[in-house]
């Protein structure tokens, strides 16, 4: 295989890994209604659809305008002036369709940048310091793939406080009733007071 080639066939790998991170993440909010698609369940307010607010617009910017591929969609959430963390929840005025529709056309521009360049094409992020703004679509990739892949763990969290459900079928998770569920919660909560009573408040 050609250094052409090889490279090509890492470039396509990274991409169905973005691509495949990208369902899953969107995969927890099926079947939700709009208050439990909004609803705020940590201390910090991660809610799902903000989640795919801000990975989309996030997205969106380093395949866009890093690459000379800037977008006319406007995303005011991240404006200078915009509330803090404008990105990560959506407000009464946008609508779950909104944000979904955002999704699929950001997908879909960093699609198009991902297949026309190559992993060494050069790309410039203006948001970063000056003396770390150059970068390759490979590195970029490599950063949303981390990107996504986090939020996604996010979101498997949310979607299980909101009604159990976990995992993404993959057999990584076993399939238990509730009250295994239950036994195994109270199995680990007793491990977690007797490792306090054997070892006192020293962590790693």
């Amino acid at each position: 295989m050609t250094e052409d080639l090889r490279a090509q066939a890492v470039k396509e790998s990274l991409h169905d890994y973005l691509r495949s991170n990208r369902t899953e993440l969107l995969a927890k909010l099926d079947g939700l209604g709009e208050r439990d698609l909004r609803r705020p369940l940590t201390r910090t307010g991660t809610n799902l659809l903000g989640l795919v607010k801000h990975v989309a617009s996030v997205q969106l910017g380093y395949f866009g305008e890093t690459f000379g591929r800037p977008t006319a969609v406007e995303m005011p959430w991240l404006a200078d002036d915009a509330d803090v963390n404008a990105d990560m929840w959506a407000t009464p005025d946008e609508t779950s369709q909104q944000i979904f529709e955002f999704w699929q056309y950001s997908a879909e521009h960093s699609d198009e940048t991902i297949r026309m360049l190559d992993l060494d094409s050069p790309g410039s992020v203006p948001w970063w310091p000056q003396e770390r703004r150059a970068v390759t679509l490979g590195l970029v990739l490599t950063r949303m793939l981390a990107e996504i892949a986090r939020h996604a763990g996010h979101a498997d969290i949310v979607r299980e406080l909101i009604d159990g459900s976990a995992g993404n079928n993959d057999g990584n998770l076993p399939d238990q009733s509730d009250d295994q569920w239950s036994a195994y919660r109270e199995r680990l909560a007793a491990a977690a007071e007797e490792a306090e009573r054997r070892y006192g408040g020293r962590g790693a």
